[in-house]
């Protein structure tokens, strides 16, 4: 996945606060990675309504 790819939410793998529950099925576009905690990387996605969150990338998929 690349930086500016738009992606869709498909699932969550852990709870989350409901801003980020929200957002599940929802489309916004990659603008940046994440190091996680040693689990692998992760993909910073900003939506439209400018709130950004980072996924796992198995969370999402391209749109």
């Amino acid at each position: 996945m690349d930086i500016g790819q738009k992606v869709k939410v498909i699932r969550l793998r852990d709870r989350v606060s409901s801003n980020i529950a929200q957002k599940l099925g929802k489309i916004g576009i990659i603008e940046g990675y994440k190091v996680t905690d040693g689990k692998g990387i992760g993909v910073v996605v900003k939506f439209d309504d400018n709130f950004s969150t980072w996924f796992f990338e198995d969370e999402i998929k391209p749109a």
